[in-house]
């Protein structure tokens, strides 16, 4: 019991700190270590992972992301960077077509996804027309966050709270939806206030960088397959099995290779899961665990009103990130009711819009804009992060409240 504690500690102070300080080491590393060490020392046997690990959440985050790599692949960034270039003259216009662009794409594919390939497009567009990318990133990975919020595939954590209730796709998002749309709303308004007259750079506009032609047929298969998608996640079939079999229809090209597909795929991310599965599945089996737990909420388990959900996932996403605390909620609470596995989906993903920590998004951002010489800091994130998260939270949890 000792070593499956100081593990899952260790584990979760890992999730909040971030790296090991002196290492080139992240949280899928230090969440595998942990596990790897159960193993070994024969504290967790081997057959006992199959108990712990959710496969079909982890064929499913797959299949989307190989889904999700197609867009790439067919020249659709590549066309709403041009999109980007024409508006550049309208800041306020672009800034919501930003927006809505995050938040419809992070509805129908993984929004780490969406960010992690539009972040340098919106960069290289911006940077190239003499506006400031810093207010259009922050668009960017709040819309990811909101626009996620709406499905139960359009995050990782929504992905396996679908899965561990076994939700249905569309009654989810008929009651996520509003508060998904009041935190895009908001997301454009405060950003729109905090930016409005500083939207240009100083210094001179740097060169535009073209974009290689596609063929046309390309670009009708990322709609195809997404419209596929919907339909085959309203029948009875496992969503994880239908959006693996719309994979690897797509991987069968003759223009793209296959392992570019499986590049594509974020194999650090599932790593993380994994790791945060053996760790807080071995936990979760201890009894001690449950007389802790117990003690802690009470004998009634978990408060199911959405402003005790609401407060649980705005500090615990903020401590150790969204994605790791529904591992470690759905661990200790594994028989949660339909509403409130609505409610953590929806709370648990807008509270990953507060600070630059709070989600993967947010990271995926800040590293991808560091790359292209763009600097979103800590505080100029929780600048906007504070009131568009305090505000959406309060809108869904009212919202929730009156349902």
């Amino acid at each position: 019991m000792w070593l499956i504690t100081a593990m899952f500690a260790l584990t979760y102070l890992g999730m909040a700190v971030g790296r090991l300080p002196g290492l080139q080491v992240d949280r899928s590393w230090m969440a595998l270590a942990a596990a790897c060490v159960l193993l070994v020392t024969g504290t967790v046997q081997l057959e006992e992972i199959a108990g712990h690990i959710d496969i079909g959440a982890l064929v499913l985050l797959m299949a989307l992301m190989l889904v999700s790599a197609q867009f790439g692949f067919s020249g659709v960034y590549h066309q709403l960077s041009e999109w980007m270039a024409r508006y550049a003259e309208h800041p306020s216009k672009l800034l919501l077509g930003v927006v809505l662009l995050g938040g419809v794409l992070s509805a129908l594919l993984v929004n780490d996804i969406v960010a992690f390939a539009l972040t340098p497009l919106l960069c290289q567009t911006l940077l190239a027309r003499g506006l400031d990318p810093r207010p259009f990133l922050l668009a960017l990975a709040m819309s990811c966050n909101a626009g996620s919020a709406a499905s139960l595939i359009g995050n990782p954590q929504n992905i396996l709270i679908g899965q561990a209730g076994d939700l249905a796709f569309w009654d989810y998002s008929v009651q996520a939806a509003v508060p998904a749309v009041v935190a895009l709303m908001t997301t454009y308004s405060v950003i729109w206030l905090a930016w409005r007259r500083r939207w240009w750079l100083s210094g001179p506009a740097s060169v535009p960088l073209a974009t290689a032609p596609v063929a046309e047929s390309l670009r009708y298969k990322p709609l195809l397959a997404a419209v596929a998608l919907l339909v085959l996640f309203s029948t009875p079939l496992p969503r994880e099995w239908s959006a693996l079999a719309v994979a690897l229809v797509l991987m069968m090209s003759r223009r793209v290779a296959s392992h570019r597909y499986t590049h594509a795929v974020d194999w650090n991310l599932l790593l993380l899961f994994v790791g945060l599965f053996i760790v807080t599945g071995s936990v979760a089996s201890l009894p001690e665990a449950s007389a802790v737990v117990n003690r802690l909420v009470g004998e009634g388990g978990l408060p199911s009103d959405a402003w005790s959900i609401a407060g649980i996932s705005l500090v615990a996403s903020n401590v150790i990130g969204n994605v790791p605390f529904v591992v470690l909620l759905l661990g200790l609470f594994p028989a949660l009711s339909e509403p409130t596995l609505v409610m953590l989906a929806v709370m648990s993903t807008l509270a990953g819009n507060l600070l630059l920590i709070g989600s993967v998004v947010n990271l995926i951002v800040a590293e991808g804009a560091k790359r292209q010489g763009v600097h979103l800091g800590f505080i100029e994130f929780a600048k906007v992060g504070v009131p568009v998260t305090l505000l959406s939270m309060l809108a869904a949890a009212l919202w929730f409240t009156l349902r």
